[in-house]
């Protein structure tokens, strides 16, 4: 058996570091995260009566942001902080789903990690509005394809 040094083990790790993961991929890792998590999440205060430059830069000790980025994975991904700002960014979230997701006025202090990841995981399921859209924008192109071809 050969023994590492502590750094060779880390740095031999990150040779299986996935590559690039999709906005779904990032969302259920997310899921998985909170879901094995055993400490308490805390929501964010009031974040809906911060500037939007204010709400970006919110971070709070034992938030669902900080269960994300003490992942390895996600940060090796591109997650470069524990702030509603980076999260937002990272996980393609608007400011509408952030407040959704993380504000306290939606919760009442009842906020779960499980809970969360279930909110997490539904993000992640088309609805029937974007496969509507998706269907008409196909049957369109391929009216023009056949237009154009005449």
């Amino acid at each position: 058996m050969k023994h590492l040094a502590p750094y060779e083990v880390e740095n031999a790790a990150e040779a299986f570091l996935p590559t690039a993961m999709t906005r779904n991929e990032r969302l259920l890792r997310w899921a998985d995260l909170l879901e094995r998590h055993e400490g308490s999440v805390f929501a964010l205060e009031r974040i809906e009566h911060l500037s939007r430059q204010e709400r970006r830069l919110v971070s709070h000790e034992n938030s669902p942001m900080t269960v994300a980025f003490a992942d390895p994975i996600l940060r090796h991904d591109g997650l470069v902080g524990e702030s509603l700002g980076d999260a937002m960014a990272f996980f393609d979230l608007s400011d509408g789903a952030a407040h959704d997701l993380f504000c306290d006025c939606h919760y009442h202090g009842t906020l779960t990690a499980k809970a969360l990841a279930s909110r997490l995981r539904a993000l992640t399921i088309p609805s029937p509005f974007d496969l509507t859209r998706a269907y008409v924008g196909s049957v369109l192109s391929k009216v023009g394809d056949a237009f154009r071809r005449r």
